[in-house]
């Protein structure tokens, strides 16, 4: 679910950005894709049950009007039709496979469904770094700012993922404190992106060789790294809101600490694609809030929680000291 939804979003980012933006066809389309979205939505808690096939029509749609705004954008002179004709065929071998798979279930459906996300996005891999390249004109500001929009959007999921585990729940000491704990995480990976790099990115891909490449490989696919990093901490954080006292189960703890782990790791790839500099004190942070995991097994949600505070309060000092050291 979170591959498919990530891509179209993605996707349109890329095609608002060869598109007038004050243009009657893409605030029809926008409007259009923004009510199927909704349904897709919708459909997403039972998309591998009885509402698949709402699922797969609904996002099938949205997938087509993307590549009608890149129709369009190429009849304008503003994208290139050999690039999106490539991608396209991509585009309609995932979507239908996404749809016939809704009438099945179980492992035929995830499996189908698995083809269909792996197809769609190997669709602009697919073709050569040449045609790709070429594909259109990069607006770095525009295109910047709605990634980092979208790395809001998501920490702001965790808390309200923090919000609702803590519901029906009585005040006291430990869930107060494991709520401040929930959200430290949350600050830690919002400082880790925004802090310095989002705006270094940004003036690196203004200067870059290849804006199209750069953008295409570190924010349409590294950045799923960082989205599904957040959204899976967000499903463990809740269940350990829930049961602050309590050990967590193996799949919660590998959630709240997987998650971050993937966060840090799509972020050090992030920075070297745009830079070519390999952080490992990001890695080293992924690895240690591996090993919060694989420590805190018997201990009680709020311990886990600390452990990976901790995490990340070290590497924010870490960063803090070399950016002081360098000004």
């Amino acid at each position: 679910m979170i591959a498919l939804i990530w891509w179209a979003w993605s996707a349109f980012v890329w095609a608002a950005n060869a598109t007038d933006p004050d243009g009657l066809s893409l605030r029809v389309a926008l409007v259009v894709s923004m009510i199927l979205i909704f349904i897709t939505g919708l459909a997403v808690p039972h998309a591998f049950g009885a509402e698949a096939t709402w699922f797969a029509v609904t996002y099938a749609g949205v997938r087509f009007i993307h590549l009608g705004l890149y129709a369009d954008a190429s009849r304008r002179g503003n994208a290139s039709w050999t690039a999106i004709a490539g991608f396209g065929v991509t585009v309609l071998i995932g979507m239908a496979l996404l749809i016939v798979g809704s009438f099945f279930d179980g492992a035929t459906l995830a499996l189908l469904w698995i083809a269909a996300a792996a197809i769609d996005y190997a669709g602009p891999a697919w073709l050569t770094r040449e045609r790709l390249a070429g594909l259109q004109e990069v607006a770095v500001a525009h295109f910047a700012e709605r990634y980092g929009l979208f790395i809001i959007i998501c920490l702001g999921e965790s808390i309200v993922a923090t919000g609702v585990g803590a519901s029906g729940r009585p005040l006291d000491v430990e869930l107060v404190g494991a709520i401040v704990l929930s959200l430290l995480i949350t600050v830690g990976m919002w400082w880790t992106y925004f802090d310095r790099f989002a705006a270094d990115a940004e003036e690196q891909l203004r200067r870059h060789d290849n804006p199209v490449l750069a953008a295409a490989d570190a924010y349409s696919y590294i950045h799923v790294l960082l989205v599904a990093g957040i959204i899976v901490f967000a499903v463990g954080v809740k269940v350990a809101i829930a049961h602050v006292d309590d050990p967590l189960g193996d799949a919660a703890r590998l959630c709240l600490c997987g998650g971050v782990a993937l966060f840090l790791t799509g972020h050090a790839a992030f920075r070297l694609r745009m830079t070519g500099q390999l952080e490992i004190a990001k890695l080293a942070a992924a690895l240690g809030v591996m090993i919060v995991f694989a420590a805190t097994g018997s201990a009680a949600a709020w311990i886990t929680a600390l452990g990976v505070v901790v995490v990340l309060l070290a590497l924010t000092i870490r960063e803090a000291a070399e950016v002081t050291s360098r000004a």
